[in-house]
């Protein structure tokens, strides 16, 4: 198999088809998700940032770009595919601030307090253990630190519970309930958490108290 398809694939094709399902026709597109991320870490020049299940890069490129070069953005993957497409497509010419990192979400390799920001989009939901990686997202950050998450929501109506058991079956995803993100984030010290929530996709984001 050509493992350099994979990336492409991923990002061209499954990605956003997959998204396109979950959100809905009118829902959010790939350059909405991208402002939404922007919108609930409030980046700033300067800041360190850390975008978790990074794949290919798309994300942890535009957070370099606002954190500048006295910024950080740092992009963590357990795929090496997916890291070596990200390392080929982010020049440090012209993304300074952007580093990446092969580990696993569930032990982020860093120490306590290390980030401004945290991003995990499109990816909660596939951790064998998505809360334990919300721990760890909650210990890397700051105080203050500002949290970004999209991921999937089983909504209460029977069709749309009947199609997202059906997604969550087939694409091996889990199906969290409405409330559930946004109470595991103020159980681990958030404030200010909002979520949107676009089919059965939700945006969440939160500040560290």
């Amino acid at each position: 198999m050509n493992t350099g398809l994979v990336p492409r694939i991923y990002e061209r094709y499954w990605r956003p088809g997959l998204g396109r399902v979950a959100k809905g026709v009118l829902g959010p597109s790939m350059r909405d998700e991208h402002r939404i991320a922007r919108l609930l870490l409030g980046l700033t020049p300067g800041d360190g940032v850390l975008d978790v299940a990074c794949g290919p890069g798309n994300f942890t490129r535009d957070f370099a770009r606002v954190v500048a070069a006295d910024g950080l953005a740092v992009g963590i993957d357990a795929s090496t595919t997916m890291l070596e497409r990200a390392v080929r497509d982010t020049p440090p010419a012209e993304f300074p601030a952007a580093a990446y990192i092969r580990g696993n979400a569930v032990e982020l390799p860093f120490r306590d307090h290390s980030f401004d920001a945290v991003c995990c989009f499109a990816a909660l939901h596939f951790f064998d253990d998505p809360f334990r990686a919300l721990d760890h997202m909650t210990r890397v950050l700051t105080p203050g630190g500002r949290i970004a998450i999209l991921t999937s929501c089983r909504l209460r109506t029977p069709l749309p519970r009947t199609i997202d058991g059906l997604l969550g079956a087939r694409s091996g995803q889990r199906m969290f309930e409405r409330d559930e993100i946004t109470g595991a984030l103020e159980e681990r010290g958030f404030k200010d958490v909002r979520q949107r929530i676009s089919g059965l996709a939700q945006f969440v984001g939160g500040r560290l108290r």
